[in-house]
């Protein structure tokens, strides 16, 4: 079997909108992730970024179950001594409420330069509101 090679002209790039509220975290996020790395098209290849558009909106509405809103801990490093960083769930998505969004979806794409480019073409508002209806984006059900 040979493995196909699309030319990104001859790519046909769709755009989808997913609508997060009240549901899980991870369905959300695996369902962005397969469309990102456009296992939903026949000519998937691996080391080729040809996924389609997605859209989130309403990421500050994303439920997660059980006491993760407390338990499920978000770190980053600042780089000094005693730099590390640590909040909830729920203190992230008052902060920032379309990171730990993104981030879970950053964590299901590759590593390196293909995984950056298949998460730059991923949108995330908080709102229900979003920029791109001129691109007629269709709606994912999850």
């Amino acid at each position: 079997m040979k493995t196909i090679f699309v030319k990104d002209y001859e790519q046909k790039r769709d755009w989808y909108v997913i609508d997060a509220a009240g549901k899980p975290l991870g369905r959300v996020a695996a369902k962005a992730a397969y469309v990102l790395r456009g296992k939903n098209k026949a000519t998937f290849t691996p080391n080729q970024e040809m996924g389609d558009f997605v859209v989130i909106i309403n990421a500050d509405k994303v439920a997660v179950t059980g006491n993760k809103g407390e338990d499920m801990l978000y770190r980053h490093y600042t780089g000094y001594v005693r730099g590390l960083r640590e909040y909830s769930f729920n203190k992230l998505i008052e902060r920032h409420p379309t990171d730990p969004l993104t981030r879970t979806i950053s964590g299901m794409l590759p590593n390196g330069k293909l995984g950056r480019k298949m998460l730059s073409n991923l949108k995330v508002y908080a709102g229900a509101e979003h920029p791109h209806t001129a691109q007629n984006p269709k709606v994912l059900d999850i």
